[in-house]
């Protein structure tokens, strides 16, 4: 079989992964030379914890095993299953934390509640005032600005795949051979299947393919700093990320947010913070969400003013120059309950889209699925 993969974000380049594992031959497209959105800009989190229970669950942990072994044969992803904390300093934060642990799905999430000397013992770089944190062990992290370069070069070893950067696909068309797709140099590009994982490109060919898409576009910004100088050895949360994930939902999170609003810039750019470290040292932190577009075409300092307060915070330090600032933007699901969008445009051809800021963590099972159900 020879499979059409469009677009070489880590949705696109997964489905390829899961396309040549199985002994199928791979023509991968991307209009840039290389991935530059959303799969570069974030930061390379497998995140269990937080997941809505359910299909959202499962599909985080099955992806968590298959990018354990993924990992482990391209070693150039940075896989360390290093786990995370997420910080609490206030009664309202660990009453949040202690609901967490008391349902039934915490031990499969890999959830421990950890007093303030064990967070410590856990992650000595916590020097700030803590009443503790909650662990996730399942939780972990790739390098997201070289993971799909590692992937790409290890599915070139294979001989069965395809990269042509810096092409865009504008046209599904038939051929006497079955389907195919037209590029922007008028090559024609013939396959057994199309998958198109375009991100958040969601104009041009996708529109017209797909004209009432129900995926919205979410921006965020984020920045990473100059080496920290020692081991941050797991991701970090603030408990602001309690607000935002879904599986902290319920009367202890109602209580929270009554009792302990969000500080104006938080609560104005929807955000949260997680940290995490670098092959190199460095610190990638963020984020913020605006849905409204038009998306201003620059970046907001006071966001950034608010993430280092936190950071330093939990810290108990100062953080390192910040050297890089940035912003993305994803594609998601409308009903944020939805793992992926996945729409059959013709008897061949496919769209994935929409994981939204699940797109890291979720898509080699997403991929997994759609080889699944296309019986690759």
């Amino acid at each position: 079989m020879r499979v059409i993969v469009v677009g070489a974000g880590v949705l696109g380049t997964m489905h390829a992964w899961q396309a040549v594992q199985r002994g199928h031959e791979v023509v991968h497209i991307e209009r840039e030379a290389e991935a530059r959105g959303a799969s570069v800009r974030n930061f390379g989190l497998v995140w269990v914890g937080g997941r809505a229970a359910g299909e959202e669950l499962a599909t985080a942990l099955r992806a968590r095993e298959l990018w354990e072994e993924i990992g482990a044969a391209v070693p150039g992803l940075g896989f360390r299953a290093n786990g995370s904390l997420t910080a609490v300093t206030t009664e309202a934060e660990l009453a949040v934390a202690r609901a967490t642990l008391a349902r039934p799905d915490a031990a499969a999430r890999g959830l421990r509640l950890l007093a303030p000397d064990e967070v410590r013992a856990a992650n000595p770089a916590l020097r700030g005032t803590l009443l503790g944190a909650l662990a996730c062990d399942r939780d972990a992290v790739v390098e997201p600005r070289t993971a799909q370069r590692a992937l790409k070069e290890a599915l070139l070893r294979s001989g069965r795949y395809t990269f042509l950067g810096g092409r865009e696909v504008r046209d599904l068309v038939d051929t006497a051979g079955g389907s195919a797709v037209r590029d922007d140099r008028g090559t024609v590009h013939g396959g057994d299947t199309i998958v198109l994982c375009t991100g958040a490109w969601l104009g041009g060919l996708v529109r017209g393919l797909a004209p009432e898409l129900p995926v919205r576009r979410v921006r965020l910004q984020m920045m990473q700093t100059a080496p920290l100088g020692e081991p941050l050895t797991t991701s970090v949360a603030d408990a602001d990320s309690f607000r935002y994930y879904p599986a902290y939902a319920g009367p202890a999170l109602d209580a929270l947010a009554a009792a302990q609003p969000q500080p104006p810039t938080a609560a104005e750019h929807r955000m949260q913070l997680l940290m995490v470290q670098r092959a190199d040292g460095g610190l990638t932190i963020g984020d913020t969400h605006e849905y409204t577009e038009p998306f201003g075409f620059d970046v907001d300092e006071a966001p950034y003013e608010h993430l280092a307060s936190v950071a330093e915070a939990l810290l108990g330090r100062p953080l390192p120059p910040v050297r890089r600032r940035w912003a993305g933007v994803y594609a998601q699901c409308a009903d944020t309950a939805r793992v992926v969008h996945r729409e059959r445009l013709r008897a061949d051809a496919w769209l994935v889209t929409g994981p939204g800021g699940r797109g890291m963590t979720c898509s080699p099972a997403i991929a997994e699925s759609t080889a699944n159900e296309l019986g690759w």
